[in-house]
């Protein structure tokens, strides 16, 4: 089941595409965007490096540049603890790069996910301790490992925190009371005393920030950070941030600049998946791109992430790419079989909870989280996927609308070792014993009803499928970068007539569809999900032999209604546009 809805937000569109010279259809989907006002659409559409916030004003911000400066000028030993994700990547690159720059005496350690678990631990504080190191600086972590810190200090270490995720609160009579840290400075726009404008950056933006600041201070001008913009935006669209306001010029100034990257590891990165440079977007770093980053960290270690960026040389750099790639074709595999045994369990017993929690005890950890995203998305709920980690269960949560995981999970703290997270995505430790009682409070506490269940497919504008041209679908790129929080314009028709229907692509996976709409125009369309459910959905409400019509390119009674996104398809140099077909009925 999915309930359609076309998105309908008040503006006067004509006027709006009169100031900005674009077309009303492209400023209704501004305004879809939550973009009001003339100088938010002039930021949505034109804004650039002069419109990102100003660094000073982060909560401890010079507070922490201002340590580490006479840190660096001290020669205090500083060691970076990152996170074994994207973000941890990036972020980790770009506190080693900026410090080394100021002159500091720096290194990076990365914990091991299936030995260190997420973020500061009592054996890596240990491990600084007896190194002889002075200074930690966590980055894409910190902001709730406050015994770990607890514990550096009465070490006599200094320990600076950069992160981004959600403060850690206990809630008592109804109202939030979030817990100290003993961190020497913490820089973190979610705390709520933070006076910065945007709270939605992710742990590498965070980093830059920082470096901006740190670079001030020690006479660099604030502006050569802005070198490190490529990883904040790999990042940020790696770690699935809101691509609105500050995020958006992030990500599409480091769009430009991974086009012209000067980086061996990300140049090797892009080739050995068979990309230019030039061509990479946003899909692109989500789905080829960083899947391959995040793959040391779940099957090997972060490192050799971390070391891809660090080469100076296009050779070492391309024998890193290679083998990031080949971990992430073993890292797909492990993923498929993951999902099929999930699905498996959950029929064997978990269908009717409003929050799935499956325990599947033999898979690899560090996929419990794709896993559970998949789950998720298959079935429209809240998923946990739990796994025998080598310490107790550890698992990973993907959330849905409506569902804030962190908030839901602090209903049930005293049930883990150690969790932490998003409103959308989590991780937990808890002892083995814990697990029936984690399952049966989580979905206590659930007030989601059966309505939040169906999947809400948000629709822009329902529009005949003939009507965009060639230059009305170039225009949209102008609302590029897609992501979450500024998604892709979709559209919707009904009443389609299927004039030939054929299957076409090397494995045949590719369903191409020349339509008829009820004004008499025609256009192709393609549809890359399931082949033999089209068919099916259509022969049980039209009949096979109807089917068998469509496919010999013979008149038919099937009519669909489709939501579609437009695009430019060029044959023999000819543009014309095609529509991919994402929903039907």
């Amino acid at each position: 089941m999915e309930k359609w809805f076309v998105i309908r937000k008040g503006a006067d569109f004509a006027a709006i595409a009169r100031r900005f010279g674009i077309h009303p259809v492209t400023a209704r989907l501004i305004r879809n965007r939550e973009v009001v006002g003339d100088a938010a659409i002039e930021k949505y559409l034109n804004g650039g490096l002069g419109d990102l916030y100003d660094p000073h004003l982060l909560k401890d911000g010079d507070k922490l540049a201002e340590i580490l400066t006479q840190k660096i000028k001290n020669g205090d030993s500083i060691r970076i603890i990152g996170d074994y994700d994207i973000d941890g990547v990036m972020a980790s690159y770009i506190l080693y790069r900026g410090i080394r720059r100021c002159g500091g005496r720096v290194g990076v350690q990365i914990p091991e996910r299936m030995r260190d678990g997420y973020g500061l631990n009592s054996r890596l504080i240990a491990e600084a301790d007896a190194d002889g190191v002075d200074t930690i600086v966590t980055c894409d972590n910190g902001i709730a490992a406050l015994a770990e810190i607890a514990q550096a200090k009465a070490l006599g270490m200094t320990v600076l925190v950069t992160d981004h995720h959600e403060m850690p609160y206990e809630e008592r009579d109804g109202r939030r009371r979030y817990l100290k840290t003993e961190a020497d400075a913490v820089v973190n726009p979610k705390q709520p005393e933070c006076g910065y404008p945007y709270d939605g950056l992710c742990g590498a933006a965070v980093a830059l920030k920082v470096i901006q600041l740190l670079y001030e201070k020690n006479g660099i001008p604030a502006e050569e950070a802005y070198l490190f913009l490529e990883n904040a935006a790999f990042a940020t669209i790696g770690d699935v941030m809101e691509l609105n306001d500050e995020n958006r010029i992030l990500v599409r100034e480091g769009l430009k600049q991974i086009h012209a990257t000067k980086n061996p590891g990300m140049r090797a990165l892009i080739r050995k998946n068979g990309l230019e440079p030039e061509q990479v977007d946003s899909y692109h770093i989500g789905f080829v791109l960083g899947p391959c980053i995040n793959a040391g960290g779940r099957l090997e270690t972060a490192k050799i992430s971390l070391n891809l960026f660090l080469q100076e040389d296009d050779i070492s750099a391309g024998k890193i790419a290679e083998e990031l790639i080949e971990l992430n074709i073993q890292r797909k595999s492990m993923t498929r079989e993951g999902v099929e045994r999930a699905k498996e369990v959950i029929a064997e017993g978990n269908a009717g909870e409003k929050v799935l929690v499956v325990y599947l005890k033999d898979v690899h950890e560090s996929l419990a989280g794709i896993i559970a995203g998949r789950i998720r998305e298959a079935f429209a709920r809240p998923t946990f996927i739990l796994t025998r980690g080598e310490e107790g269960i550890k698992g990973s949560g993907r959330s849905v609308e409506g569902y804030p995981m962190y908030d839901e999970l602090c209903k049930c703290r005293e049930l883990f070792t150690r969790f932490g997270g998003h409103p959308m995505a989590a991780g937990i430790s808890l002892s083995g014993e814990d697990v029936d009682i984690f399952r049966k409070k989580i979905n206590a506490c659930c007030e989601l009803t059966d309505e939040d269940f169906i999947p809400k497919i948000k629709i822009d504008v329902a529009m005949p499928a003939d009507y965009p041209d060639v230059r009305l679908v170039r225009e949209f790129s102008l609302l590029a970068p897609f992501g979450k929080g500024n998604s892709g314009p979709r559209f919707a028709d009904k009443g389609l007539r299927v004039r030939r229907a054929h299957v076409v692509g090397r494995n045949q996976n590719v369903l191409r569809l020349e339509l008829a709409t009820e004004q008499g125009g025609s256009v192709s369309a393609v549809y890359f999900g399931d082949i033999d459910a089209w068919k099916e959905y259509y022969a049980a409400k039209y009949g096979t032999q109807e089917i068998e019509k469509a496919f010999r390119g013979q008149e038919n009674g099937i009519r669909m209604s489709v939501v579609y996104d437009p695009e430019i398809n060029d044959y023999r140099g000819t543009e014309y546009v095609q529509l991919v077909i994402r929903n039907y009925q």
